[in-house]
């Protein structure tokens, strides 16, 4: 069954508490100066931005010789770093919100559109908190057995609901299932993604994983078990998600590893924020 919490509170439990801490509060009407309502707004709405990584760090991925989108599953690094996103969003848990924005946690939320109606408010304040909204279909079907339009429809709807609920248009893009193929490939370039994001191991938050239990944690790159510099990690909006979250922080943290932002360690022309290398000269 899905999660019903009071969204409407949770929006603005976490913009309230958000524009608490961007800045002074508002004058008031006896004359006190302060920024008007509209720049806190903006601040308050605006993209969250995370630390780079440093210099010589970490190797950018590579545009494919193709012309395609990239299809990435990690980042090459040396640094200690592993980089959370959260798939679907059919459960609404109001106290995620919170522990993203207190601690300040980077995560992608790849959304499926499905999910918005009705609920849209939550993924405003999941926006809001520092998550950044990418695509991931609008009805989460198996991409590599539908024939190329039907991808197309599949992309480019949500990442159009994306752009007019969220502002930004995403991306990213990530196949349900991981399951992907060269059609699939050519409707992400259609439909603006630059890069198809993998990932390298998956935390069964609120299920069972093979081989792994309820709430199991599993590699699916043969590297044995625990986190690797660079890992991407799975996980699913479900119920009790905050609690599911605090875990795998706790994991992370005993390893000697921290969150990281993943857009930080991609080049813009895949999609993130990183400098594009420069050309070699003749």
């Amino acid at each position: 069954m899905r999660g019903k919490t009071p969204v409407a509170a949770t929006v603005a439990a976490a913009i309230v508490g958000v524009a608490a801490a961007a800045g002074p509060a508002v004058g008031s009407a006896g004359g006190k100066s302060g920024p008007s309502m509209s720049a806190q707004l903006s601040t308050v709405l605006a993209d969250q931005r995370w630390p780079a990584p440093k210099p010589g760090s970490w190797t950018p991925p590579k545009a494919a010789v193709d012309g395609l989108p990239t299809v990435i599953n990690k980042i090459d690094t040396q640094d200690k770093v592993v980089f959370l996103t959260i798939d679907d969003g059919y459960e609404y848990d109001s106290q995620f919100v919170d522990i993203v924005r207190k601690e300040r946690v980077p995560i992608l939320t790849f959304l499926t559109t499905t999910y918005v109606r009705g609920e849209a408010q939550y993924f405003w304040a999941m926006r809001n908190a520092g998550s950044q909204i990418e695509d991931h279909t609008v009805t989460h079907p198996n991409m590599a057995t539908l024939p190329l339009e039907s991808q197309k429809r599949e992309i480019c709807q949500s990442a159009d609901t994306i752009t007019a609920q969220y502002g930004r248009r995403p991306m990213l893009f990530r196949p349900p299932f991981g399951s992907y193929n060269t059609l699939t490939r050519q409707a992400a370039k259609a439909c603006g993604m630059k890069s198809i994001l993998l990932w390298t191991a998956e935390f069964y938050n609120g299920t069972s994983g093979p081989g792994v239990g309820f709430n199991g944690f599993a590699r699916g790159d043969g590297a044995g078990t625990g986190f690797r510099p660079g890992d991407i990690v799975l996980m699913h909006y479900r119920k009790g998600l905050a609690g599911q979250f605090q875990m795998l922080l706790g994991w992370i943290k005993q390893q000697g590893f921290r969150p990281a932002a993943i857009q930080e360690y991609l080049p813009r022309s895949l999609g993130g924020n990183a400098p594009d290398a420069p050309p070699a000269t003749p």
